[in-house]
Order: C-alpha cells, then sequence, then structure tokens
C-alpha cells in the first residue's frame, strides 16, 4: 500500500507550546493516521516535545505508524529537542508500538470516574463541613481574583515533588500571566475552569488548590486537573477537603453531568488514598513513555 505523509501547522500556538502535525493519507486522500508534537516554549521546559500519534485499526502494521513517528521525531530533534514523551493504554496497540521503537517506560498511571449518579451527598457533604483550623474554603470561576492571584501563582510549586519518577519533564515556573493565559486557554475551548483554594488564615495565602474542568454544556464527564498542597500544609486532610468541595459544586452546579475523572501516578500513594477515600473507582491504566535524542 502506498501512503503519503503530509506536514501541517497547528496555528493556535498557546502561551507554554506550539504544535506540528503529520497527516498520513493514501493514494484517493482518505485519511490513515496522524501524528501531533507539542513543542514545549517556556524556559525550563525548552528540551521537551510530546507527541500523540493515531492509526486507523484498519491500517495498522502497514507502516502508517512508523513513517509518522520518524516524521516527527525528525523534528524534535531539528528544534533541537532532548527529550520525546508518549502516553498509552496499558496494554493497547500504542504500548506495543512505542515500546518497539526505543522508547521506555518512565511514568506508570491510574485512570479513575466518580459516577454522580451513584455519588453519596451525605458523605461528600460531611467532608466538606469538617472543621479544618487555621484554614478556610475559597473558589472562583475562570480567572483567579486579583486579590489571590499572586498568592494562588505561588502555590503552584506544591506541585513541583509531583512523583514524575523518570520523565524529564523539567522545571515549569507559574508565575501570574501564566496561571491567567492557562485559564484563558480553557475558555477558549468552550470548557469551565472551576478551582477550590485552601487559604491560610494567619495571613491569607493560597496553599493549595483543586482545579476542575467541565463541558461547556455541563455533560459528559469532568476532569480533575491538578490538587495539590504545599508541603509546609500537609498531613492536614486539605487536599480531601478541597476535592470534596469540588465535587459537591460539580453536583450542584451541573446536575446532568455524568462523571468526574482523574489520573493519578501510581507511585503517589497520598493521593490516590485521596481519591479512594472520595469514591473514585479505577478505570484503566496507563504509561508515559519517553525517547532519549
Amino acid at each position: 500500500m502506498s501512503f503519503h505523509i503530509t506536514s501541517l501547522a497547528d496555528p493556535q500556538a498557546t502561551a507554554s507550546s506550539r504544535r506540528l502535525a503529520w497527516l498520513a493519507s493514501d493514494d484517493d486522500g482518505v485519511p490513515l493516521g496522524s501524528a501531533f508534537l507539542r513543542l514545549f516554549t517556556k524556559e525550563g521546559q525548552e528540551h521537551l516535545a510530546e507527541l500523540e500519534l493515531a492509526v486507523h485499526g484498519a491500517e495498522r502494521r502497514r507502516g502508517v505508524g512508523t513513517r509518522l513517528l520518524d516524521a516527527a521525531v525528525g523534528a524534535a530533534k531539528a528544534e533541537r529537542r532532548r527529550s520525546v514523551i508518549a502516553q498509552a493504554v496499558q496494554g493497547s496497540p500504542a504500548d506495543l508500538f512505542l515500546a518497539a521503537r526505543g522508547f521506555r517506560q518512565v511514568l506508570a498511571l491510574t485512570y479513575a470516574r466518580l459516577t454522580l449518579a451513584d455519588l453519596n451527598s451525605a458523605a461528600i457533604d460531611a467532608l466538606v463541613e469538617l472543621p479544618h483550623p487555621g484554614y478556610r474554603l475559597t473558589d472562583w470561576a475562570g480567572i483567579v481574583p486579583d486579590a489571590l492571584a499572586r498568592s494562588f501563582a505561588d502555590s503552584r510549586r506544591a506541585m513541583d515533588d509531583m512523583p514524575m519518577e523518570g520523565t524529564d519533564f523539567g522545571t515549569v515556573a507559574w508565575d501570574v500571566d501564566r496561571v491567567v493565559a492557562a485559564a484563558e486557554a480553557v475558555a477558549r475551548r468552550g470548557e469551565l475552569l472551576h478551582t477550590v483554594a485552601a487559604v491560610d488564615e494567619t495571613d491569607g495565602s493560597v496553599v493549595g488548590f483543586s482545579e476542575l474542568v467541565v463541558p461547556g454544556d455541563g455533560l459528559g464527564n469532568g476532569r480533575h486537573y491538578g490538587t495539590a498542597v504545599l508541603p509546609g500544609h500537609r498531613g492536614r486532610g486539605l487536599a480531601r477537603w478541597m476535592k470534596a468541595a469540588s465535587i459537591r459544586h460539580a453536583r450542584e452546579r451541573h446536575p446532568e453531568l455524568a462523571a468526574l475523572c482523574t489520573d493519578t501516578a501510581e507511585s503517589n500513594a497520598p493521593m490516590r488514598a485521596v481519591n479512594d477515600a472520595l469514591g473514585y473507582v479505577p478505570t484503566h491504566k496507563a504509561v508515559e513513555y519517553q525517547l532519549d535524542l
């Protein structure tokens, strides 16, 4: 079978990355597969690229995926990238494909889902109302309020020690401009961002956060983007408190929403325990792969 690889350009660059793309098609122009390469552009991650590659099931094992991969890796080298990362569902054709082509496993992830129709609302309410002396919860939709912007940006360093195992992910430096840009990107996609934050009552600073993104029509599944607490404030149940508040908000504001989804590194035992306590049920496992260039 003959096919063609067409190089494309994604015009929608973001504040932290830009993308290249390739389309595989047969002689009649029928699409067979695609590859997207996200090139990170922020300081601390300029060495990194992220690959998304897909081939139609009927066209696999004919060299389409290999040609798309060659194009993406060649571009990553031309862009002076040190590492290319890609994710695959454990045991899937993509998992086998990446492992056979020089990628190495660097991170294992567990995906979990909370079905809102089965939610124990009374238990969630009890967790939200449980006192946490010295702290209070606050929340907002979309962009962080000006009064909390600085300390919220500072609180993002709570993610710095998130288990990444062997991933060459680099360092992510968060400032107010970046948190605003991230919220604006969600809005441009037509989705709704809701953030719950834990505030230290001694100085009014944000010490933890939990972010949830919901489809704009309030249907389907919401997705947790991140839940983290600064090191000096851990061990007080703040992560479970914030995530419970996020769940309650989703239930009240989006009654037609089906479920909330989350993913956690298998080595992140504390966060997996939070998810278990809140009723999240594991759905599948994924593997993060890395190709060292």
